[in-house]
């Protein structure tokens, strides 16, 4: 791929990032993104020959982006605290940027009419930061004495927490919600 058709599809990709956050998947159309972008709606379609491809790659790039600034599970903060703290801190970080949604949080509450390939990219999301946060936590000492079982539902747990606080804060129109949670796992 040349560097301008890379720039056109960077372009699109954080244009159709940002208007699936904002309107939800249903509430973006080629034309919307063409117009965007500066380029006729068949340039899209170039790039992406169904809606639900650019769904997956919006989805699986977003993914990709949340775990890279997590960094990596077995070289992270050492505490529990300081691993919820970094997650939550991201979460913040994101509905503070543009008081936005967490794109795989909207794909999700739309699953119901979202295509498959859209689907298995949001569910890889809170896959991927479920395992990272269930790995980080393993290895400190709050989990000596938990199963791994244990463990994964405190993880699901902290990611249910901030995925609803990130919705009431966007309703209430309010990121500073989000900022005053404090997640925090079983004692």
């Amino acid at each position: 791929m040349s560097r301008n058709a890379a720039e056109t599809e960077g372009k699109i990709l954080d244009l159709a990032e940002s208007l699936i956050r904002k309107n939800g998947y249903n509430g973006v159309s080629f034309r919307d993104l063409a117009s965007g972008v500066g380029v006729k709606s068949s340039s899209v379609h170039y790039y992406f020959p169904a809606k639900e491809d650019l769904g997956a790659k919006v989805a699986r790039r977003y993914t990709d982006r949340f775990l890279e600034a997590l960094g990596d599970s077995e070289d992270g903060p050492a505490t529990e605290s300081e691993i919820v703290k970094k997650l939550h801190n991201l979460f913040v970080s994101a509905l503070g940027s543009d008081g936005q949604m967490c794109l795989c949080g909207i794909l999700a509450a739309e699953s119901a009419g979202l295509p498959e390939s859209v689907i298995t990219e949001a569910k890889s999301f809170f896959d991927r930061v479920s395992e990272w946060l269930t790995v980080s936590l393993s290895r400190t000492d709050w989990a000596k004495n938990r199963s791994e079982e244990e463990i994964k539902v405190e993880a699901l747990s902290v990611l249910a927490l901030l995925e609803g606080g990130m919705i009431i804060a966007r309703v209430q129109n309010d990121p500073m919600l989000l900022t005053m949670l404090r997640p925090q796992l079983a004692r």
